[in-house]
């Protein structure tokens, strides 16, 4: 039963300004984003962690660093985690994008969504690339594994539609604010989410359970609810 973490940055230079940052260069926290990094740090006191990763831009290292402050962990990038690769989208205000005919498809039927030009990446391939990071990650860890990813947002939301069963043209339903933690744990039977989009809840429950503990897979009616 390894639960994971999913965590996307704080508020970034690009998310102030309106650009769809990708894989740009020096994209940092902004002052409003080091503030909520170092408010999961409090959220995060309580709870051991047995390995943190991160996409490895910028934005997504420092939130790490700031939220895992003070731990004796080190930090692993894996460009599986990575943010979509935009091609020729990349570092273009929001606004303007609206007007490209790709834009609908994004929306509305993601799945079919390639973005443009040499370097495109299609949100499949970033949903396949990405699960496949946590499931690997979970079977090396182990079951009792509690773990952090700090990813970006279509990145999470990609992930948290796998563990829905939702297909990948329903993922735009879901929400991921800079610096929320979604709780996934990882069954031989099935995922279990325990939150998404959580910006403020307490997370030390999440812990470990003791070795005598049952596994909450045989729940029925109410669901497995928080098994920490």
């Amino acid at each position: 039963m390894a639960t994971v973490l999913l965590v996307r940055h704080g508020r970034s230079t690009a998310n102030t300004s309106g650009v769809l940052a990708g894989h740009t260069p020096g994209v940092n926290l902004d002052e409003v984003g080091q503030s909520q990094a170092d408010r999961l740090a409090e959220r995060l006191a309580g709870l051991d962690l047995v390995a943190a990763f991160s996409s490895p831009l910028d934005r997504c290292i420092q939130t790490a660093q700031r939220a895992l402050v003070g731990r004796d962990l080190t930090l692993q990038t894996d460009d599986r985690v990575a943010e979509c690769k935009y091609g020729d989208w990349t570092g273009k205000e929001l606004k303007e994008l609206a007007d490209e005919p790709m834009w609908k498809v994004v929306q509305q039927h993601p799945s079919a969504a390639v973005f443009p030009g040499e370097h495109g990446e299609s949100l499949r391939e970033v949903q396949n690339r990405s699960v496949g990071a946590i499931r690997q990650w979970n079977s090396e860890l182990g079951e009792r594994a509690v773990y952090a990813v700090f990813s970006h947002g279509d990145v999470i939301k990609a992930i948290l539609a796998d563990a829905l069963g939702l297909h990948l043209d329903q993922f735009q339903r879901i929400v991921v604010n800079p610096c929320s933690v979604s709780v996934v744990t990882y069954t031989p039977a099935r995922p279990f989410v325990h939150r998404m989009n959580d910006t403020s809840g307490e997370l030390a429950s999440f812990a470990p359970p003791a070795d005598d503990e049952g596994s909450s897979d045989a729940v029925v009616g109410g669901g497995a609810g928080e098994p920490r």
